[in-house]
């Protein structure tokens, strides 16, 4: 017999973002639910990656003992007030196996007691009011907020002809005997498509990875997403001749041929010119996409980026259908390739962002701030002392912000890890209260980072005490006063001041000369300016 269970609130998914949604609503009281279709968290993790080998690092020896800093070098822990339940203590690997996190995510359900309702997979979602969510089995659970947090579970197809004739990397054998003495195509130029090419470098005859455009390195561009260096390997084999081929171009078509597939390619470096080469095997690992097909037409999320994730407003919620929101991976169409948000080292502070304005939207709970002194000093002190030590800003790098609200009585409050976008439309809803400005505080890279080719110590570098801050490349502090801007489109306040912090090789902002003293000068001049003392 079919049930139907009544929440407040209903996740769909127990993997990180899910579990982290949960923590923060049990801690806050809240009524909810978490549905998982696995038999138990994470379950993406059990298959994915398919080499068993996370690319999110792991650092338990940092020398810091402030468990905030040691956030920055811990990319897999969730958020907690339980010390045990951080993934440092897992493994000592800087690159962890998979199925260590696996376990560290059951962990965390169990000893915070979540609740969770394994072996639940969703097949529908309607709302002909509230949310009506309907599992396998036709049990059904109404809900007023619906958190989705599914992650990226369908492969994305890009539109090639024939592209029904190659492997998907979720489904292609990862025993490198099985492609002995074979030419192999992998399509794709990410991640993926690397750790494929990297495991079969010692069996294939030839490899050649393919795809349009220039091939970006995080190390260079800072998008962990892009080529992580302990996925190229496989770049000296082509630059040292082995066979290898990185294809610079289009993949047209794949098309059968005997025993084997004749794809043409086009070329970018060369005038679009197409070639056809002969392969034995074709594999496809272009990524992951939302599934939003559980979704009934009147509560269908619309989406973007060529339909491989929902489309968001600042709050994380769906643009077409109030009270739906997202997190997790699938939140990084709001910063895709800028930022973190599609990893959990970024999107951990995601949740917690979000719970906060949920909290405020349908509790009436204040975003957390305290007080400060209506100084120059007492401001640029607390902000010295904050970046010197955040790890979500220093992750969700000019995307999240601290802010400091200024009253129209001079008073001044200090809000922690606030989304920039959202920060911005909160304050001219009046949700921080009565404002007459702002400042903003937030870790960013300079202007054309990713053009800049770190290794190459011809291209110069500013001196630290020569530089004002506004030509740093590198991750440093940057702090901009608003002034709140009432009735203007889009609804961002109006900058009057931004100041640089010089970038430090250490990532310490805390020289009395080179850091302070420009802040507070910067500080002073626009406390005049808004008649603050």
């Amino acid at each position: 017999m079919s049930r139907e269970v009544s929440t407040e609130c209903l996740i769909i998914g127990a993997g990180p973002a899910g579990l982290q949604a949960s923590y923060l609503l049990t801690r806050s009281g809240r009524d909810h639910l978490v549905l998982e279709a696995g038999d138990a968290p994470g379950a993406f993790f059990t298959r994915f990656p398919r080499h068993r080998t996370l690319i999110s690092i792991n650092k338990p020896n940092t020398g810091w003992d402030d468990p905030e800093l040691n956030l920055r070098t811990d990319w897999n822990s969730l958020l907690s007030e339980d010390p045990s339940l951080l993934f440092t203590a897992y493994t000592p690997r800087y690159f962890p196996a998979a199925d260590d996190f696996v376990r560290y995510l059951a962990d965390f359900a169990t000893k915070n007691d979540l609740p969770i309702r394994h072996g639940t997979t969703v097949v529908s979602v309607t709302r002909p009011d509230d949310f009506v969510v309907r599992d396998e089995r036709g049990d059904t659970y109404r809900t007023r907020r619906l958190i989705v947090a599914t992650g990226v579970s369908k492969p994305y197809v890009p539109d090639i002809e024939g592209v029904e004739h190659a492997e998907l990397y979720t489904d292609v054998s990862v025993d490198p005997a099985d492609f002995t003495g074979q030419r192999v195509l992998i399509i794709g130029r990410g991640n993926s498509a690397f750790e494929t090419a990297d495991n079969l470098v010692e069996t294939a005859a030839v490899i050649h990875v393919a795809g349009p455009g220039s091939l970006k390195f995080a190390w260079q561009t800072h998008f962990v997403g892009h080529l992580r260096a302990v996925n190229n390997n496989f770049l000296d084999t082509y630059q040292l001749k082995s066979q290898n081929a990185l294809l610079d171009g289009k993949v047209l078509s794949i098309r059968r041929d005997g025993g084997g597939y004749v794809v043409p390619v086009s070329f970018a470096r060369v005038a679009e010119r197409v070639k056809e080469i002969r392969y034995d095997r074709v594999i496809l690992a272009t990524g992951f996409r939302f599934d939003a097909s559980i979704f009934a037409p009147e509560c269908r999320p619309q989406l973007t980026i060529n339909d491989r994730f929902p489309d968001q407003n600042a709050a994380w919620e769906s643009v077409n259908v109030p009270d739906l929101f997202f997190a997790g991976t699938i939140t990084q169409g709001r910063d895709f390739k800028k930022s973190t948000s599609g990893f959990i080292h970024g999107f951990r502070y995601g949740v917690r962002a979000l719970h906060r304005i949920l909290e405020h939207r349908y509790h009436g709970v204040a975003w957390p701030a305290t007080d400060l002194s209506p100084t120059p000093e007492a401001v640029a002190d607390a902000v010295i002392a904050r970046v010197n030590r955040t790890s979500a800003l220093w992750q969700l790098f000019a995307f999240m912000a601290d802010a400091v609200l200024a009253g129209p009585d001079g008073s001044l409050r200090y809000a922690e890890e606030v989304p920039v976008a959202h920060l911005h439309e909160a304050v001219e809803r009046g949700d921080f209260g009565d404002i007459d400005s702002y400042l903003t505080v937030t870790l960013e890279y300079g202007a054309d980072h990713d053009q800049v080719n770190p290794f190459d110590i011809t291209a110069g570098r500013v001196s630290q005490e020569n530089t004002s801050g506004l030509d740093g490349r590198y991750l440093h502090p940057v702090v901009r006063h608003f002034r709140r801007a009432e009735h203007r489109t889009p609804r961002a306040g109006e900058l009057v001041g931004e100041h640089h912090l010089t970038e430090n090789l250490e990532n310490e902002w805390d020289s009395d000369d080179v850091h302070r003293a420009p802040l507070i000068a910067f500080l002073r001049t626009q406390f005049a300016a808004v008649g603050a003392r």
